[in-house]
């Protein structure tokens, strides 16, 4: 189908590149993770969602220094609750998951570290195309859950514009404006298990 949103995503899930000694290496749980992402389709947001998000981070509070993130999605697991668009979306138009089946972050750098917020630099790669991106970080915390695992969550936030990584399909309007914007939105909700060992 033409007339569809396009999405663009993520950024974020957390996969440790090396593991800093000292370091606590923490595991994504993907069934409470969330890879999500809103772009303008002519005058209203839609939203979808990624549903393969697997990784790993490496966290110490306090310690951005250590702090090592990498995350692989799957694009053809894109979910916009319209299977006709989402097939668009997997298409050469878009994502094209037959030559770019995966969508992966890599992190480089933590600046602005509060105990709440902290902003993550890296590398995203869409569509074979890699360029750098900043997520906004909202520190949840760290804790046990009711069986014993340590977990640690954060929700990560930015804005990309999807004609950077090559995602340039449209369509005009007879208003004169085009079927989808080019900015997306993506917000993600990351929980990770730590890890023995």
């Amino acid at each position: 189908m033409k007339g569809t949103s396009i999405v663009v995503a993520l950024g974020v899930g957390f996969l440790a590149v090396c593991p800093t000694v000292g370091a606590t290496t923490y595991a994504i749980d993907q069934e409470h993770t969330t890879a999500s992402f809103k772009v303008r389709h002519v005058f209203t947001q839609v939203q979808g969602w990624f549903k393969e998000v697997k990784g790993s981070f490496v966290y110490e509070p306090e310690k951005p220094e250590q702090w090592m993130a990498q995350a692989t999605i799957q694009a053809t697991s894109i979910d916009t609750r319209v299977p006709e668009r989402d097939n668009h979306l997997r298409s050469k138009d878009f994502f094209d998951v037959a030559r770019f089946p995966t969508i992966t972050f890599t992190s480089t750098e933590v600046v602005a570290l509060t105990p709440e917020t902290a902003k993550l630099s890296g590398l995203l790669t869409i569509h074979g195309i890699e360029k750098p991106v900043t997520l906004d970080l909202e520190i949840h915390g760290v804790g046990k859950d009711p069986w014993g695992n340590v977990r640690a969550g954060f929700t990560a936030t930015t804005t990309i514009n999807r004609k950077d990584f090559g995602l340039i399909w449209n369509e005009a309007l007879e208003t004169g404006q085009v079927l989808v914007g080019e900015e997306v939105g993506i917000v993600l909700e990351v929980e990770g298990i730590a890890q023995q060992g």
